[in-house]
């Protein structure tokens, strides 16, 4: 804001700058109090428009006899950067984010009208995203300029990419959702929905969250026209994973496709399941090559994950189990040469046996569990065995997508699509098992909740480990946090090679139960249970379905 005539008023505006300028200072405290409340600590995604010619219109908003106070380099850099940037209501409305109708600041009301109506005009060019702790120039000597300080939630961060090339995704992502919402019309959406949430397709959870949001999107712009529509197809981009906006190369579009082709529900239904199967889902087809192993080594080493990829066996007491057998308390006995001995008036109650119940694991989880003290598992001769496993190195980067920072988990899971023989765990087919304990899948512990990933528990048995020491060390693409997506094949290759330790201490292996939709095989629902509960009371229950 340095003047160049030389007039006493405005020598004394150099000497002094805009300290001392309220009015100024009531702009700037209103300007950041409105940005902070729009952006919501970064729930609120921003957006770059096409508005032009920005500057030029503040300065000559202002009298001629006060423009140069007002020409600021600085105050410039900041409204050809960010002036333009908006967000978007769920009306598909321009609301900028820097600018409003300043009714109590009357040197600035004009200048911020104009702003406010040139970028409430402009279109939408793409998501605006920054990692800048400061946007603009706060103080420059006895200047203050234009400036807002983003909250944390607020600022990109990524390990893996830069703000531009994040911007350049986003993009991207909405020149594939706009294709897919002119490809696949509204009523054939609505039928891929019904079949997905209806539990007619295998693991069709992989896919509901995908095709909600885009059957969503096609009601909420259907009939809308003009910028409005393209502003809703932007604000819904800006706040969804990747992975939900390429529906024409995911198994979404397979499954429309299939749709739009009027193929019978048989026929779709075996499409969808074959192409699902956990051996097919997501994992690569051929291995990867040179230039790809170069770049995994190059991620890997930028995220510190270099020892995240080693992987254990996980033992019991590590377990974030919803229930655990009660000890065995062996009372001490009585003092004196008789202790030993019962009195006659505390008769022994024998167990008393209740005929069996068929039960679904939501029931039993809620009724039986609490109050059970001891449960055995009849083994079944082929059956949803698995292992839970955990990271070697637990101060590893993570890598799963329940793992982070904040909340550490470095739990996963193994099991044969086919399921596996009880021999191969070390167990014998149609005998009873010890249960120590049960628990949920990892990417359910701690409340976490992961859809796509569908929902189990485990019955952990005493005893059973994998026979088989070469099955890789389960680390499986879609279970993966998104940063290591572009290196899923060589992710994938190094599993397979790869070897799980700890296998002396091993002591969480076991049947699992899923929640797993469509057509499921070898009674993956399925567990036969003998529970002893308070009171001596000891009852078979025959899990046959989820809920």
């Amino acid at each position: 804001m340095m003047q160049t005539d030389t007039t006493s008023d405005q020598l004394n505006h150099v000497v002094r700058g805009n300290e001392d300028d309220a009015l100024y200072e009531g702009l700037l405290t209103s300007m950041n109090s409105r940005f902070n409340a729009l952006v919501e600590d970064g729930k609120q995604p921003l957006f770059t428009t096409d508005a032009a010619g920005l500057w030029d219109a503040y300065l000559a908003a202002f009298p001629s006899e006060e423009r140069q106070y007002h020409n600021c380099n600085s105050c410039r850099r900041f409204i050809e950067r960010f002036g333009g940037v908006v967000a978007i209501t769920p009306e598909g409305l321009l609301v900028p984010a820097m600018w409003e109708s300043l009714i109590a600041h009357p040197p600035y009301t004009a200048p911020m009208d104009v702003l406010r109506q040139l970028v409430s005009r402009a279109r939408v060019t793409g998501v605006f995203k920054s990692s800048l702790p400061m946007w603009g120039e706060p103080r420059t000597g006895v200047w203050r300029h234009f400036a807002v300080c983003p909250p944390v939630g607020a600022r990109f961060a990524s390990p893996t990419q830069s703000a531009f090339q994040a911007m350049a995704e986003k993009t991207a992502d909405f020149q594939q959702i706009s294709r897919a919402l002119a490809e696949f019309p509204l009523p054939l959406l609505a039928r891929a929905l019904a079949l997905l949430a209806g539990d007619d397709l295998y693991r069709s959870e992989k896919v509901l969250g995908p095709a909600k949001f885009l059957h969503d999107l096609q009601a909420a712009v259907d009939g809308v026209k003009g910028p409005r529509r393209a502003n809703l197809i932007w604000r819904s981009v800006a706040t969804v994973p990747a992975g939900f906006c390429h529906p024409r190369s995911s198994m979404l579009g397979t499954l429309l496709d299939d749709l739009a082709a009027g193929k019978d529900y048989a026929s779709v239904a075996k499409a969808f399941g074959s192409k699902m199967a956990p051996t097919a889902y997501q994992r690569p087809t051929s291995a990867p090559t040179e230039s790809a192993i170069k770049q995994a080594e190059e991620l890997v080493a930028k995220l510190g994950a270099a020892g995240a990829l080693e992987r254990r066996f996980a033992r019991l007491d590590e377990v974030d189990a919803i229930w655990r057998a009660k000890p065995v308390e062996k009372k001490p006995p009585g003092e004196g040469v008789f202790g030993h001995l019962k009195p006659k008036d505390a008769p022994a109650l024998g167990e008393m046996n209740v005929p069996p119940q068929t039960i679904t694991w939501v029931k039993f989880a809620r009724d039986v569990l609490p109050n059970a003290e001891s449960i055995d598992l009849m083994v079944p001769s082929h059956g949803n065995f698995c292992a839970l496993l955990t990271a070697e190195k637990p101060d590893a980067a993570p890598i799963l997508q329940w793992d982070s920072l904040e909340r550490r988990n470095p739990f996963s899971w193994y099991m044969d699509s086919e399921g596996t023989r009880a021999h191969r765990w070390g167990l014998i087919g149609g005998s009873w098992a010890e249960v120590p304990a049960v628990t949920l899948r990892p990417c359910q512990w701690f409340g976490c909740d992961f859809p796509h990933l569908g929902v189990g528990a485990v019955f952990i048995i005493r005893g059973a480990l994998d026979s088989v020491a070469h099955v890789g060390n389960a680390i499986f693409p879609e279970t993966l946090r998104s940063e290591f997506h572009p290196i899923r094949k060589v992710i994938e290759a190094y599993s397979r090679e790869a070897m799980i330790g700890g296998r002396a201490e091993a002591s969480a292996c076991g049947l699992a139960i899923q929640n797993i939709t469509g057509q499921v095989p070898h009674g993956w629902h399925q567990a036969h249970v003998r529970v002893k509960s308070a009171g001596g009371i000891s009852r078979q229950y025959k899990i046959d379905r989820w809920e």
